[in-house]
Protein backbone atom coordinates (compact mmCIF):
# COMPACT_ATOMS: atom_id res chain seq x y z
CA UNK A 1 0.00 0.00 0.00
CA UNK A 2 1.45 3.38 -1.02
CA UNK A 3 1.99 6.05 1.65
CA UNK A 4 -0.96 8.38 2.16
CA UNK A 5 0.88 11.44 0.91
CA UNK A 6 1.83 9.75 -2.39
CA UNK A 7 -1.63 8.93 -3.65
CA UNK A 8 -3.51 11.82 -5.27
CA UNK A 9 -6.83 10.05 -4.83
CA UNK A 10 -6.32 9.96 -1.07
CA UNK A 11 -5.63 13.70 -1.04
CA UNK A 12 -9.02 14.16 -2.69
CA UNK A 13 -10.59 11.90 -0.07
CA UNK A 14 -9.09 13.98 2.74
CA UNK A 15 -10.46 17.18 1.22
CA UNK A 16 -13.87 15.53 1.12
CA UNK A 17 -13.52 14.58 4.78
CA UNK A 18 -12.67 18.17 5.65
CA UNK A 19 -15.83 19.36 3.91
CA UNK A 20 -17.81 16.74 5.80
CA UNK A 21 -16.32 17.82 9.13
CA UNK A 22 -17.02 21.51 8.55
CA UNK A 23 -20.75 21.30 9.44
CA UNK A 24 -19.79 19.38 12.60
CA UNK A 25 -17.20 21.97 13.58
CA UNK A 26 -19.55 24.89 12.95
CA UNK A 27 -22.82 23.24 13.93
CA UNK A 28 -25.38 25.50 15.62
CA UNK A 29 -24.51 26.06 19.27
CA UNK A 30 -26.85 28.94 20.06
CA UNK A 31 -28.90 26.80 22.44
CA UNK A 32 -25.89 26.09 24.64
CA UNK A 33 -25.61 28.44 27.64
CA UNK A 34 -21.94 29.16 27.01
CA UNK A 35 -22.57 30.55 23.49
CA UNK A 36 -24.19 34.00 23.47
CA UNK A 37 -24.01 34.78 19.76
CA UNK A 38 -22.58 33.32 16.57
CA UNK A 39 -22.04 33.94 12.87
CA UNK A 40 -21.58 30.85 10.71
CA UNK A 41 -21.33 30.29 6.95
CA UNK A 42 -19.43 28.08 4.52
CA UNK A 43 -16.16 29.97 5.09
CA UNK A 44 -16.04 30.76 8.80
CA UNK A 45 -17.69 30.26 12.14
CA UNK A 46 -17.16 32.79 14.94
CA UNK A 47 -18.72 32.35 18.39
CA UNK A 48 -19.20 34.74 21.28
CA UNK A 49 -18.58 32.60 24.35
CA UNK A 50 -16.14 30.77 26.58
CA UNK A 51 -13.34 29.22 24.51
CA UNK A 52 -12.87 26.17 26.76
CA UNK A 53 -16.53 25.20 26.79
CA UNK A 54 -16.76 25.70 23.03
CA UNK A 55 -13.57 23.72 22.35
CA UNK A 56 -15.05 20.74 24.21
CA UNK A 57 -17.65 20.49 21.43
CA UNK A 58 -15.10 20.29 18.60
CA UNK A 59 -14.82 16.82 17.04
CA UNK A 60 -11.62 14.89 17.68
CA UNK A 61 -8.88 15.42 15.07
CA UNK A 62 -10.94 18.02 13.18
CA UNK A 63 -8.68 21.12 13.23
CA UNK A 64 -5.79 21.45 10.78
CA UNK A 65 -3.95 24.33 12.44
CA UNK A 66 -4.33 26.49 15.52
CA UNK A 67 -2.84 29.96 15.83
CA UNK A 68 -3.46 32.73 18.34
CA UNK A 69 -2.00 35.14 20.84
CA UNK A 70 -2.95 34.05 24.38
CA UNK A 71 -3.97 36.45 27.14
CA UNK A 72 -0.91 37.59 29.09
CA UNK A 73 -2.07 36.39 32.51
CA UNK A 74 -3.02 39.55 34.44
CA UNK A 75 -1.15 41.99 32.18
CA UNK A 76 -4.24 43.08 30.21
CA UNK A 77 -7.90 43.09 31.25
CA UNK A 78 -10.04 42.33 28.18
CA UNK A 79 -13.42 42.20 29.93
CA UNK A 80 -15.24 41.77 33.22
CA UNK A 81 -16.31 38.13 32.75
CA UNK A 82 -15.07 35.60 35.29
CA UNK A 83 -14.30 33.34 32.31
CA UNK A 84 -11.81 35.90 30.95
CA UNK A 85 -8.32 34.50 31.54
CA UNK A 86 -7.01 38.06 31.62
CA UNK A 87 -8.76 38.43 34.99
CA UNK A 88 -6.48 35.95 36.75
CA UNK A 89 -4.74 37.21 39.86
CA UNK A 90 -1.29 36.02 38.82
CA UNK A 91 0.56 33.78 36.36
CA UNK A 92 0.08 30.63 38.45
CA UNK A 93 -3.70 31.05 38.36
CA UNK A 94 -3.57 31.89 34.65
CA UNK A 95 -1.70 28.74 33.69
CA UNK A 96 -4.11 26.57 35.67
CA UNK A 97 -6.93 27.98 33.52
CA UNK A 98 -4.91 28.05 30.30
CA UNK A 99 -4.16 24.35 30.61
CA UNK A 100 -7.82 23.54 29.90
CA UNK A 101 -7.82 25.13 26.43
CA UNK A 102 -4.42 23.64 25.59
CA UNK A 103 -5.75 20.18 26.46
CA UNK A 104 -8.84 20.63 24.30
CA UNK A 105 -6.76 21.97 21.41
CA UNK A 106 -4.59 18.87 21.54
CA UNK A 107 -7.64 16.62 21.33
CA UNK A 108 -9.25 18.53 18.45
CA UNK A 109 -6.07 18.98 16.38
CA UNK A 110 -5.41 16.58 13.50
CA UNK A 111 -2.43 14.25 14.15
CA UNK A 112 0.73 15.49 12.49
CA UNK A 113 -0.35 19.13 12.65
CA UNK A 114 0.76 22.19 14.59
CA UNK A 115 -0.23 24.90 17.05
CA UNK A 116 1.52 28.28 16.85
CA UNK A 117 1.16 30.91 19.56
CA UNK A 118 2.41 34.50 19.40
CA UNK A 119 3.88 35.57 22.74
CA UNK A 120 6.57 37.60 24.45
CA UNK A 121 8.18 37.37 27.85
CA UNK A 122 7.12 39.86 30.51
CA UNK A 123 9.27 42.51 32.18
CA UNK A 124 8.78 43.32 35.85
CA UNK A 125 10.24 46.39 37.53
CA UNK A 126 11.64 47.20 40.96
CA UNK A 127 8.78 49.47 41.87
CA UNK A 128 6.11 46.84 41.15
CA UNK A 129 7.72 43.55 42.15
CA UNK A 130 7.19 41.88 45.53
CA UNK A 131 10.93 41.47 46.05
CA UNK A 132 11.95 44.96 44.95
CA UNK A 133 13.99 43.48 42.10
CA UNK A 134 13.66 43.73 38.34
CA UNK A 135 13.81 41.01 35.71
CA UNK A 136 11.92 39.02 33.10
CA UNK A 137 9.21 36.41 33.59
CA UNK A 138 9.68 33.61 31.06
CA UNK A 139 6.05 33.54 29.92
CA UNK A 140 6.96 31.75 26.69
CA UNK A 141 8.62 28.88 28.58
CA UNK A 142 5.57 28.37 30.76
CA UNK A 143 3.43 28.19 27.63
CA UNK A 144 5.74 25.43 26.39
CA UNK A 145 5.38 23.57 29.69
CA UNK A 146 1.57 23.70 29.32
CA UNK A 147 1.68 22.28 25.79
CA UNK A 148 4.09 19.49 26.68
CA UNK A 149 1.85 18.57 29.63
CA UNK A 150 -1.09 18.28 27.22
CA UNK A 151 0.81 15.89 24.93
CA UNK A 152 2.42 18.19 22.37
CA UNK A 153 6.09 18.15 21.42
CA UNK A 154 7.97 21.46 21.28
CA UNK A 155 8.52 21.99 17.54
CA UNK A 156 10.40 25.29 17.24
CA UNK A 157 10.74 28.85 18.51
CA UNK A 158 10.86 31.71 16.00
CA UNK A 159 12.26 34.97 17.35
CA UNK A 160 10.59 38.07 15.90
CA UNK A 161 12.80 41.15 16.08
CA UNK A 162 11.38 44.31 17.60
CA UNK A 163 13.47 47.49 17.57
CA UNK A 164 15.09 48.12 21.01
CA UNK A 165 15.40 51.83 20.18
CA UNK A 166 11.62 52.08 19.73
CA UNK A 167 11.08 50.03 22.89
CA UNK A 168 13.28 52.43 24.84
CA UNK A 169 11.35 55.39 23.47
CA UNK A 170 8.00 53.84 24.46
CA UNK A 171 8.93 52.49 27.91
CA UNK A 172 12.00 54.47 29.01
CA UNK A 173 13.21 51.20 30.58
CA UNK A 174 16.41 51.72 32.56
CA UNK A 175 17.86 48.56 31.04
CA UNK A 176 17.82 50.13 27.57
CA UNK A 177 19.08 53.62 28.47
CA UNK A 178 22.47 54.69 27.13
CA UNK A 179 23.20 56.50 30.38
CA UNK A 180 22.65 53.20 32.25
CA UNK A 181 25.09 51.54 29.90
CA UNK A 182 27.67 54.21 30.69
CA UNK A 183 27.22 54.16 34.48
CA UNK A 184 26.63 50.44 35.14
CA UNK A 185 26.21 48.09 32.19
CA UNK A 186 25.12 45.23 34.48
CA UNK A 187 21.73 46.95 34.67
CA UNK A 188 21.36 46.82 30.90
CA UNK A 189 19.53 44.13 28.94
CA UNK A 190 18.72 43.53 25.30
CA UNK A 191 15.40 44.53 23.75
CA UNK A 192 12.31 42.36 24.13
CA UNK A 193 11.57 40.26 21.04
CA UNK A 194 8.32 38.49 20.28
CA UNK A 195 8.14 34.76 19.69
CA UNK A 196 6.13 32.38 17.59
CA UNK A 197 6.14 29.20 19.67
CA UNK A 198 5.21 26.12 17.64
CA UNK A 199 4.06 22.73 18.99
CA UNK A 200 3.34 19.47 17.15
CA UNK A 201 0.81 16.73 17.77
CA UNK A 202 2.46 13.54 16.56
CA UNK A 203 0.32 10.73 15.18
CA UNK A 204 -0.03 7.63 17.31
CA UNK A 205 0.05 4.07 16.04
CA UNK A 206 -3.01 3.42 13.92
CA UNK A 207 -3.60 7.10 13.07
CA UNK A 208 -1.81 7.19 9.72
CA UNK A 209 -5.11 7.59 7.89
CA UNK A 210 -5.66 10.90 9.70
CA UNK A 211 -2.39 12.46 8.55
CA UNK A 212 -2.68 15.17 5.92
CA UNK A 213 0.76 16.51 4.97
CA UNK A 214 1.27 20.15 4.03
CA UNK A 215 2.99 20.23 0.64
CA UNK A 216 4.95 22.96 -1.16
CA UNK A 217 5.91 21.98 -4.73
CA UNK A 218 9.36 23.06 -5.85
CA UNK A 219 7.81 25.00 -8.73
CA UNK A 220 5.94 27.23 -6.24
CA UNK A 221 8.56 27.66 -3.53
CA UNK A 222 12.17 27.98 -4.74
CA UNK A 223 15.03 26.95 -2.49
CA UNK A 224 16.04 30.55 -1.70
CA UNK A 225 12.54 31.34 -0.41
CA UNK A 226 12.54 28.26 1.83
CA UNK A 227 15.97 29.15 3.18
CA UNK A 228 14.68 32.60 4.13
CA UNK A 229 11.56 31.15 5.77
CA UNK A 230 13.70 28.67 7.71
CA UNK A 231 15.52 31.47 9.50
CA UNK A 232 15.09 31.30 13.30
CA UNK A 233 14.81 35.11 13.35
CA UNK A 234 12.12 36.98 11.43
CA UNK A 235 11.81 40.73 10.76
CA UNK A 236 15.54 41.45 11.02
CA UNK A 237 18.66 42.15 9.03
CA UNK A 238 22.07 43.46 10.17
CA UNK A 239 21.96 47.09 11.27
CA UNK A 240 18.19 47.05 11.86
CA UNK A 241 18.27 48.54 15.38
CA UNK A 242 16.98 52.09 15.29
CA UNK A 243 15.30 51.57 11.90
CA UNK A 244 12.06 49.97 13.08
CA UNK A 245 10.70 46.75 11.63
CA UNK A 246 12.17 45.06 8.56
CA UNK A 247 9.49 43.04 6.71
CA UNK A 248 6.93 42.26 9.45
CA UNK A 249 5.80 45.67 10.75
CA UNK A 250 4.05 45.58 14.11
CA UNK A 251 1.51 48.04 12.71
CA UNK A 252 0.01 45.41 10.34
CA UNK A 253 -3.02 44.83 12.57
CA UNK A 254 -6.78 45.25 12.22
CA UNK A 255 -6.62 47.98 14.88
CA UNK A 256 -5.42 50.31 12.14
CA UNK A 257 -8.91 50.05 10.65
CA UNK A 258 -10.67 50.14 14.02
CA UNK A 259 -9.00 53.47 14.76
CA UNK A 260 -10.87 55.00 11.83
CA UNK A 261 -14.24 53.76 13.14
CA UNK A 262 -15.63 56.08 15.88
CA UNK A 263 -18.02 53.34 17.06
CA UNK A 264 -15.38 50.60 17.38
CA UNK A 265 -13.39 49.65 20.46
CA UNK A 266 -9.66 49.27 19.89
CA UNK A 267 -8.29 45.86 20.83
CA UNK A 268 -5.52 45.96 23.44
CA UNK A 269 -3.16 43.49 21.81
CA UNK A 270 -4.23 42.31 18.32
CA UNK A 271 -2.49 39.46 16.52
CA UNK A 272 -0.28 40.82 13.68
CA UNK A 273 -1.69 39.87 10.28
CA UNK A 274 1.72 39.44 8.63
CA UNK A 275 3.00 36.93 11.21
CA UNK A 276 -0.26 35.01 11.01
CA UNK A 277 -0.18 34.93 7.22
CA UNK A 278 3.40 33.68 7.12
CA UNK A 279 2.65 30.88 9.61
CA UNK A 280 -0.48 29.86 7.72
CA UNK A 281 1.41 29.79 4.45
CA UNK A 282 4.15 27.65 5.95
CA UNK A 283 2.02 25.09 7.75
CA UNK A 284 -1.40 24.78 6.12
CA UNK A 285 -2.95 23.69 2.83
CA UNK A 286 -5.62 25.57 0.95
CA UNK A 287 -9.02 24.68 2.41
CA UNK A 288 -7.64 23.71 5.82
CA UNK A 289 -9.59 24.54 8.98
CA UNK A 290 -7.82 27.07 11.25
CA UNK A 291 -8.87 27.55 14.88
CA UNK A 292 -8.27 30.46 17.27
CA UNK A 293 -9.68 30.21 20.79
CA UNK A 294 -8.82 33.89 21.42
CA UNK A 295 -10.06 35.42 18.17
CA UNK A 296 -10.28 39.03 19.36
CA UNK A 297 -11.42 41.24 16.49
CA UNK A 298 -10.80 38.44 13.98
CA UNK A 299 -7.16 38.85 12.94
CA UNK A 300 -6.36 35.14 12.58
CA UNK A 301 -9.62 34.59 10.70
CA UNK A 302 -9.07 37.46 8.28
CA UNK A 303 -5.56 36.21 7.48
CA UNK A 304 -6.95 32.69 6.99
CA UNK A 305 -9.74 33.73 4.62
CA UNK A 306 -7.39 35.91 2.59
CA UNK A 307 -5.32 32.87 1.60
CA UNK A 308 -8.15 30.40 1.09
CA UNK A 309 -8.46 28.69 4.48
CA UNK A 310 -11.57 28.14 6.59
CA UNK A 311 -11.73 29.60 10.07
CA UNK A 312 -13.42 28.84 13.36
CA UNK A 313 -12.87 30.97 16.44
CA UNK A 314 -14.25 32.09 19.77
CA UNK A 315 -14.22 35.48 21.46
CA UNK A 316 -15.62 36.19 24.92
CA UNK A 317 -15.81 39.98 24.66
CA UNK A 318 -19.07 40.85 22.82
CA UNK A 319 -17.70 44.13 21.42
CA UNK A 320 -14.66 42.40 19.94
CA UNK A 321 -16.94 39.60 18.67
CA UNK A 322 -19.11 42.03 16.70
CA UNK A 323 -16.02 43.65 15.18
CA UNK A 324 -14.72 40.19 14.25
CA UNK A 325 -18.00 39.36 12.48
CA UNK A 326 -17.67 42.55 10.45
CA UNK A 327 -14.04 41.95 9.45
CA UNK A 328 -14.55 38.25 8.70
CA UNK A 329 -17.61 38.94 6.57
CA UNK A 330 -15.68 41.51 4.56
CA UNK A 331 -12.73 39.16 4.10
CA UNK A 332 -15.00 36.29 3.11
CA UNK A 333 -16.77 38.43 0.50
CA UNK A 334 -13.46 39.57 -1.00
CA UNK A 335 -12.21 36.01 -1.44
CA UNK A 336 -8.60 34.88 -1.75
CA UNK A 337 -6.44 37.95 -2.30
CA UNK A 338 -2.88 36.68 -2.72
CA UNK A 339 -1.04 33.73 -4.17
CA UNK A 340 0.98 31.69 -1.72
CA UNK A 341 4.45 33.04 -1.04
CA UNK A 342 3.90 36.15 -3.15
CA UNK A 343 4.87 38.24 -0.13
CA UNK A 344 8.17 36.38 0.17
CA UNK A 345 8.93 36.76 -3.54
CA UNK A 346 8.26 40.50 -3.23
CA UNK A 347 10.63 40.77 -0.25
CA UNK A 348 13.40 38.71 -1.86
Amino acid sequence: CSPLWVEQSKHATLKTLTRQLWPQICRGLSMQPNIYDQEVNEKFGIYNGDCVEFAKTLPDNSIDFCIYSPPYANLYIYGESAADMGNCADQDEFFKQYQFIVNETFRALRPGRLVAIHVKDLVYYQGSSETGTAGIRAFSDRCTDAHIKAGFDFHCRITIFRDPVLERAKTNAHGLLWKSFQSDATICRVGMPEYLMVYRKWAKEGEDDLIRPVTHPKSEVPLDIWQELASPIWNWKPGQSGKGDYDLPATDVLNARVAADPDAEKHLCPMPLNITKRALTLWTNEGDVVFSPFAGIGSEGVASLRIGRKFVGTELNPVYFRQAVKFLTEAGNMGQQIDLFDFMHDAA
